[in-house]
Formats: C-alpha cells, structure tokens, sequence
C-alpha cells in the first residue's frame, strides 16, 4: 500500500514515521495526485513540535504544504485536468489531514496548477510556496512597478530569493538585507542590485547611496522584531511596507513612519483561485524566460524525512530548499 508520514505526538523530528495507508477516493471537485516531490518548509516544522498558531489534531497527524506530483485520479465534476497531467500543489490549507509527506494526496481541484516546462522534479517541489508568497506580498499587495526600489530582509532565504528574482523580472531594484557579511557575494549573484550586511553597514545610508538620496519605495520584511524600525528609516516617505514573516518572535513596535502598511499571509492569495491564475502565469512565464528559479539544496528520500528535518533545524540549508523525493 501507498506510504504517508504521520506523527502521533509533538516533539523532534523522530516522532514522524512512515506508514502504510489505502488509496483515498478523490470526491467531487478534487483530484488524486501522485507526489513525486515535496519540499520541507518551516510550517512543517511548527506543526510537528506543536508550536504552530493552528491547532493539529492528534494522533496520526500529516504533514505538507507544498510539493509536485501527477494528477492520478480525477473526481466527479472536474474538468480541465486529465490523469498524467504534471501539476503543482498551489495550497494545502488542511495539511494535517491531507499533507503532501505521502505517495499520493487528494485536494480540491482548484488547488493545484500545471507544472511549468523547464522545471526538474526537485524545482518544482520547491517553488510554489516560496514565490506566491513574494508574488503575492511584492505585485499583488504592494502594486511592485518597474524602477521600484525594493528593500528585501532575510534575503537569502527562499522567499527572499524568490522576492529579488520577480522585482528583477518586473523590473524593480531588489536591494538585498542580511545579518551575514559572509552571505553579501551569495546574494549579489543571486539577483540583488546591492546587499547590505546590517552588522557592517548602516542601512540607511546604504540605501540613500542606491536610491539616489529618496530611500525604499518598498520594505518586505521577512523578519519582523523589534530591529524593524531602524530598517524602516531606510524607506521614502510614503513608501509601502508588507510585513510577511516572523523569523524574530520578539514583538514588533508599531512603525512611527508615514507608509503605507500590510500585514501578508499566503494563503490571502493561494485561496483565490482568480489570484492563483496570475500567480501561475507569472511563474510559468518567469520561468520560460529564465528569470525565475528556485535554489534546491539537499535531497532526501522519503525514509528519510526526519534527517530532512534535522537538516532544516540546525540550519544546514543556508537559504536552499530542503526537498524530499517519493
């Protein structure tokens, strides 16, 4: 029978195993896709040590918000998806009941999307939850243009990354921020116009030199926590300011600043199928064109998901995502 990882209790990545489950039917308005790919994100990871802000019931919890695979079934009503269609896992909003650590997975057939030619299996896995999120928070909410000068925390992790290639394809100015002077080179060749190490530099006079003297038309701040003001002097008056991450637990202060201000979670766009379309159209082009392309580091196989996850929590990615093949 079919393989899924489950976990029956929350603690360290040795409470997930491997288990043996039927084939679900996929109901109506859903398809069954064969996983041949998923990526570890870090949700993964609060899910499993019960630190995550949704409950998960237990036992036999799953675990999974993003991978690839091929349509291998279809449900009634579904159209315009065919069995050995390559697809795209766009949103697993109930990834405790239906995750992508498994062989195959059902969801409702507006949560998935064609898979882009040109993409590997590992790519593809690795792509969608990273750049709908910065799709999302950069062009969807902050209405990213052309010449925008765009400050970028947390560069060189993946929604950082994902952040610096869609401005270079819309043709704004990803300016890249990190606490690693070590990571500066790294993120130059990665897409960004200009890094700034925050423990070498001062921010704000950084961007000035970039920016002419005007400061940030837009800070996507991945980390949040109380450093957030100092990086928000870097910023033009009237600028915007999408605050998409929590990488620093420690409460953010208020920005005293005049922007524009959003709070941005994924799933406010992956939700929306109308939104999904342009998300899926944006990545298919910006692949086709070789602007967009997600950075894959180790790969495991599905025995070894926990080494996956302690690969994850000692930090041993360094940006790159973390896929596991099926």
């Amino acid at each position: 029978m079919p393989r899924v990882v489950v976990f029956d209790e929350f603690g360290g990545p040795d409470v997930m195993h491997v288990v043996e489950e039927p084939v679900a039917e996929p109901a109506a308005g859903e398809v069954r896709v064969r996983i041949e790919a998923f990526a570890v994100n870090p949700l993964d990871q609060m899910m499993r040590s019960g630190a995550s802000p949704a409950p998960v019931p237990l036992p036999h919890a799953r675990l999974g918000v993003e991978g690839t695979g091929v349509v291998d079934a279809l449900g009634p009503g579904v159209t315009g998806l065919e069995a050995g269609d390559p697809v795209i896992l766009a949103a697993i909003p109930d990834a405790s009941v239906r995750g992508s650590y498994a062989e195959y997975t059902t969801v409702p057939a507006s949560r998935v999307v064609a898979r882009p030619a040109g993409l590997g299996i590992t790519e593809a896995a690795a792509v969608w939850v990273a750049y709908s999120t910065a799709y999302g928070a950069l062009v969807e909410k902050a209405e990213m243009r052309p010449g925008d000068h765009v400050l970028i925390t947390a560069a060189s992790g993946g929604v950082g990354r994902a952040a610096m290639q869609i401005a270079n394809q819309i043709g704004a100015v990803p300016i890249a921020v990190t606490r690693d002077p070590a990571k500066k080179d790294d993120l130059l060749a990665a897409g960004a116009a200009a890094a700034i190490a925050t423990n070498q530099a001062d921010a704000l006079e950084t961007v000035r030199q970039h920016t002419g003297g005007t400061g940030a038309d837009i800070v996507l701040d991945l980390v949040m926590g109380p450093g957030q003001p100092e990086l928000l002097k870097a910023a033009r008056p009237g600028g915007t300011l999408v605050a998409a991450g929590v990488l620093d637990p420690r409460p953010t202060p208020f920005p005293a600043a005049p922007l524009t201000i959003f709070r941005y979670r994924s799933f406010e766009h992956t939700l929306d199928p109308v939104a999904v379309k342009r998300m899926a159209a944006f990545l298919t082009a910006g692949v086709r064109l070789g602007a967009l392309r997600p950075a894959v580091g180790n790969v495991f196989a599905l025995d070894e998901v926990a080494e996956a996850h302690r690969h994850l929590e000692k930090g041993l990615h360094a940006g790159k995502k973390i896929v596991v093949t099926v």
